[in-house]
């Protein structure tokens, strides 16, 4: 019989991490734990409030899978017993690593795909005043890639701050809903200025009509707007590609299908994350062959990491050794 166990968990953020919707200083991660009495798989996932999470509520809705676990619930299963969402990425997580650890066989290879690659990972510069950002540029232009949080308003010219702190890196910016359609020609216009190459979620996902038709030199890509399968179809003619999360998709299971759906309808594919430690970005570099941009930095902009966690080397993420997940 598999016990599951879940735990809460508070994370130190390295400084503050700011993005349109407000400021953090610290990161908490829901825990879910199972075990065969023998071996044991565990999988990380984030509440997030915009999608009308709580931590309470993500806490709860795992455990409340007990007994369906106790049962013999797979992977599957949960794809019908639980919405997508944070809580059933962690479960999900949990029973890929167990049945890794449990058959001796890594995950990639239980998912049947090649082994993850070492992969270079966007750097988040936190939204703030266009000085701030520059500065924060300035500090991490030797990375090789670097995500902009914006914020609406001023905009133009924070993204010329950044370009200016950094001009060697590669640039990819996240409105996070914020702008409008009135202003959307001019940040466009700034975003290509600074040689931008990805724009993530530029509208509130209510207004992706804004986008038919829409003529633009970068691509745009589906965030706030996309968390699984069901809502790839609504994308076609709006966005260019799509940011996967394991935390929006509800698992790597899930999120898996919509890579290979995603790929089949020519978007460009993106591996993101929440604000989590090494263990929610670990099942997440099983994605990153799947993907033009990969963006797991999680574990960078925290003060500290689980250990063991993922190795960096700068901005190269490595993959998990198997006493971390898969």
């Amino acid at each position: 019989m598999i016990r599951l166990a879940v735990s809460v968990e508070t994370w130190p953020i390295a400084g503050r991490f700011t993005i349109s919707r407000g400021s953090r200083t610290e990161a908490t991660v829901v825990v879910a734990e199972v075990t065969d009495g023998t071996h044991a798989g565990r999988g990380e996932c984030v509440p997030y409030a915009r999608y009308g999470e709580t931590v309470e509520g993500v806490r709860d809705l795992v455990a409340a899978q007990g007994a369906a676990v106790a049962e013999g619930a797979t992977r599957a299963d949960l794809l019908r017993l639980m919405p997508a969402g944070a809580a059933r990425n962690a479960l999900d997580c949990a029973l890929w690593d167990l049945e890794a650890k449990a058959t001796g066989r890594p995950a990639h290879a239980l998912a049947g795909i090649a082994a993850p690659a070492p992969a270079t990972t966007a750097y988040t510069l936190s939204l703030g005043a266009p000085e701030e950002m520059e500065a924060a540029a300035r500090a991490a232009a030797a990375r090789p890639l670097l995500k902009v949080k914006l914020g609406g308003e001023g905009d133009p010219a924070r993204i010329a701050a950044v370009r200016r702190g950094a001009p060697a890196a590669r640039l990819i910016v996240d409105a996070n809903e914020a702008w409008r359609a009135p202003t959307l020609a001019e940040n466009l216009a700034a975003c290509a200025a600074a040689g931008v190459e990805l724009i993530e979620q530029p509208l509130p996902a209510d207004d992706d009509g804004a986008l038919d038709g829409l003529p633009r030199s970068i691509p745009l890509c589906a965030d706030e707007s996309l968390h699984d399968t069901a809502g790839l179809d609504a994308l076609v003619g709006r966005y260019d590609a799509i940011n996967i999360k394991l935390d929006k998709a509800g698992g790597l299971t899930e999120a898996l299908a919509l890579a290979r759906a995603a790929r089949e309808r020519g978007l460009t594919i993106m591996v993101g994350c929440m604000l989590g430690t090494s263990l929610a970005m670990a099942p997440a570099m099983l994605l990153s062959g799947f993907a033009a941009f990969v963006d797991l930095d999680g574990p960078l902009l925290l003060a500290r990491d689980r250990e063991p966690g993922l190795r960096f080397e700068g901005s190269t993420i490595h993959p998990p050794e198997p006493a971390l997940w898969g």
